[in-house]
């Protein structure tokens, strides 16, 4: 304990030099071995025993990983690393590697400036390095990549000495290819990764030791002497010549930029405020005098303190007492505490300057993304974007019906904590629903809901999660008001794929210049008039007002936007969410009165018109998928494919190296449980596989009826698939 407090005090003397401060996360695919580099920093930091550092696991402290073997929060540590006699602050984040707490990743992203990528020396870049790639990229983070497992190419795939740089280069280029694939531009400006340069490491994280150019230079052990030292089974000399910790410290400190450096662009990728404001100046120079400008990137409870809100200070000075504002909240909250994160604990100091990552309690009305500053009305930092959708939903109810009131009050914390959890709440019924990333997303956090908050709770199996969509056109709908004085006529039609994914990865939104937003919309293709008329959007759902000159038309637009709300939340065919649907208001004929056209007259009106005019488009459901990446034996590949084309899967591409298959596969979510097991058993246990979100499609047409049946049914709704007379009757 002494020695964690000398290291915080060694971290509080450079937390003001931000030239010496590097804010980095550790990003992997699962089991590439992200918390066992991380034990190795730490080892080297002083902060746990090199003896135990790789097999400790020091940031994986919760029970749930260390029972299940998995990291699956993003853990932050701040600890100390000293080259050429100068002394760094390395403010780490150690990240999950399982696809269902990519959001955790994603999160993370916004507190750093650089990430080392861990990549298997064996198994190359995998679907998650890709997704961790481009949710640094897409934050403005620089990728080092540490090359592990070297010493398994060397001892289990018996690779010749010859062979080991013409595979370790292969493993680079895999990764190259990804960088330049998602920004070119970035990868010309340098951030291309070259052993030469030296923002590559090679090593074995479980055995302590790492190699790179720059320390072959100062070692003289290349992958010559690696490659004997690692055959003769002698790779503690080798740790005690190479430690991991310096060569990777070294290369995170030489390469990754500080937060005087990185701000300067960064912050324009995240912040879309005016550069020249007080502010905006302040953050470009990471001033800590500056107004305070503090993103909150994790919200988790501490029993004894409290909420602890923990994100990245980008100017400014955090100091207990301070009074600060929180986007979208109108009152003030006041700092009680401010400290650093030493994984497990947490340590308060005074004050922290701009640059570093902070732990504060005090902020209750901050959420995960919330913009926190000293100057009321700051521009919010862009909403953090999420790579998955929730595919799963389970329903949680009280065991005792006297806990209902604590299962509400803890579902609301636990929806401020995860934004990637989406909780509905029906406090009539006593039954609520929390959708998640998977199954083991949402079993985690029924555990540990059940565990740290002391509520019992009972759920249902995971129930999959679909989509509405149109593949067709229709239209005009019209919509009558209740009392017959306003009508509403609307067109359908399926919205274009590029504007879909312009609005979901928060390219368009209505706060933007208008030029802007036109030019975007027209380069993803949609028509110039059409671009020019939007009204408004829900998800990725737009509605245009392609209409002229109607009276009154202005002030009844949002009651209108309401009303297409309302249809697009809990859509007509089985009360699942819409996307994908270009709605145009064609005409509208309204009440001169405005009390004849108020929200009780206009939202039934275009609620009934939208949901009618889904079901008259031809209208689908759709279905999640996964990609599914698997790595097993040759004369077992055939038990694979079967198991896949068995649950309505569909193989992408195989791929032979040596007797190991790879299969990139497809699968709907509906029907992937219990597929580990089945895989196993078809493969005799001989395969390594993966997941990630690979979006909605389609169901099937032949399954559409029974599949919105058996929905209905279990809403408890007439199970019949409706039709548009059913949503057109006057209210």
């Amino acid at each position: 304990m002494g020695k964690r407090k000398k290291i915080a005090e060694r971290v509080t003397t450079l937390m003001d030099k931000p030239e010496k401060i590097r804010n980095i996360g550790i990003v992997a695919h699962i089991d590439h071995g992200k918390t066992t580099l991380s034990d190795n920093l730490l080892g080297g930091a002083g902060m746990i025993s090199m003896d135990l550092a790789g097999k400790q696991l020091f940031m994986d402290f919760d029970p749930l990983e260390q029972a299940r073997g998995i990291t699956i929060d993003a853990a932050n540590v701040s600890m100390v690393h000293e080259v050429d006699g100068e002394e760094y602050l390395i403010n780490m984040i150690d990240t999950p590697g399982h696809v269902d707490f990519g959001g955790d990743v994603t999160r993370a992203m916004r507190a750093v400036d650089g990430a080392v990528v861990v990549v298997d020396a064996v198994e190359g870049a995998m679907p998650q390095t890709e997704t961790v790639l481009r949710q640094a990229l897409r934050e403005g983070v620089r990728p080092v990549l540490f090359v592990n497992k070297v010493d398994r190419m060397i001892n289990e795939l018996k690779v010749e000495k010859k062979d080991m740089q013409t595979r370790l280069l292969k493993v680079i280029a895999n990764v190259n290819r990804l960088i330049e694939g998602m920004d070119p531009v970035k990868y010309k400006a340098g951030w291309k990764l070259d052993p030469n340069k030296g923002n590559i490491a090679f090593g074995s994280a479980l055995y302590n030791w790492a190699i790179s150019v720059p320390m072959q230079k100062k070692t003289g052990i290349g992958f010559n002497e690696v490659f004997d030292y690692c055959h003769s089974g002698n790779m503690k000399e080798l740790a005690e010549k190479c430690p991991l910790f310096r060569a990777v410290n070294d290369m995170v400190v030489k390469f990754l930029p500080s937060p005087i450096e990185a701000q300067k662009e960064r912050v324009k990728v995240i912040w879309h405020g005016d550069w020249n404001s007080p502010v905006g100046k302040a953050m470009a120079a990471c001033d800590p005098k500056g107004p305070v400008a503090f993103m909150i990137n994790k919200v988790k409870i501490d029993p004894h303190a409290g909420e602890v809100a923990t994100g990245r200070l980008f100017s400014g000075t955090l100091r207990r007492g301070m009074e600060l504002y929180i986007s979208g909240v109108s009152n003030t909250n006041r700092i009680q505490q401010t400290g650093i994160v030493m994984g497990a604990e947490r340590v308060e100091v005074a004050e922290i300057p701009a640059g570093n990552i902070a732990a504060v309690t005090g902020l209750r009305d901050a959420i995960v993304g919330s913009t926190v500053s000293s100057i009321e009305n700051m521009t919010p930092f862009e909403q953090i974007k999420h790579v998955s959708e929730p595919v799963m939903v389970v329903a949680v109810e009280a065991k005792n019906t006297r806990d209902l009131p604590k299962v509400v009050e803890v579902l609301r914390q636990i929806a401020k904590e995860d934004p990637t959890l989406q909780v509905t709440i029906n406090e009539e019924t006593g039954e609520h629903l929390m959708a998640g990333m998977g199954e083991l997303h949402l079993d985690v956090t029924i555990t540990r809901l059940q565990r740290d908050r002391g509520v019992e709770l009972k759920t249902s199996p995971p129930i999959v999660v679909y989509r509405e969509s149109i593949a067709g056109r229709a239209g005009p709908v019209e919509g009558k008001s209740p009392n017959h004085h306003n009508r509403f006529y609307i067109e359908f039609e399926p919205l274009e794929q590029g504007v879909i994914d312009a609005l979901k990865e928060g390219k368009i939104s209505m706060k933007m210049e208008e030029l802007e937003r036109r030019k975007i919309l027209i380069d993803k293709g949609m028509d110039k008039e059409e671009a020019r008329n939007i009204a408004g959007y829900y998800g990725t759902n737009i509605l245009l007002n392609m209409t002229k000159g109607i009276q009154y038309l202005k002030e009844t637009m949002e009651l209108i936007l309401e009303g297409f709300e309302e249809a697009l939340r809990n859509g007509p065919i089985a009360r699942e969410p819409v996307q994908g649907v270009k709605a145009k208001l064609v005409d509208v004929k309204l009440h001169e009165d405005a009390v004849h056209r108020g929200p009780a007259q206009v939202i039934p009106a275009v609620r009934q018109a939208v949901q009618a005019g889904i079901l008259m488009a031809d209208p689908v459901l759709l279905e999640p998928f996964q990609n599914v990446y698997i790595q097993v034996p040759q004369d077992m590949q055939g038990g694979a494919m079967s198991e896949i084309q068995g649950r309505r899967g569909f193989i992408l591409s195989t791929e032979l190296e040596g007797d190991m298959t790879t299969i990139n596969a497809k699968m709907p979510v509906a029907r992937m449980d219990k597929f580990a097991d089945a895989l196993r058993s078809a493969t005799e246990g001989r395969v390594l596989w993966s997941s990630e979100f690979a979006g909605f499609e389609p169901l099937p047409p032949n399954l559409l009826l029974e599949t919105v049946r058996q929905i209905r049914t279990r809403k408890g709704l007439k199970p019949e698939m409706p039709k548009p007379s059913d949503y057109l009757k006057v209210v």
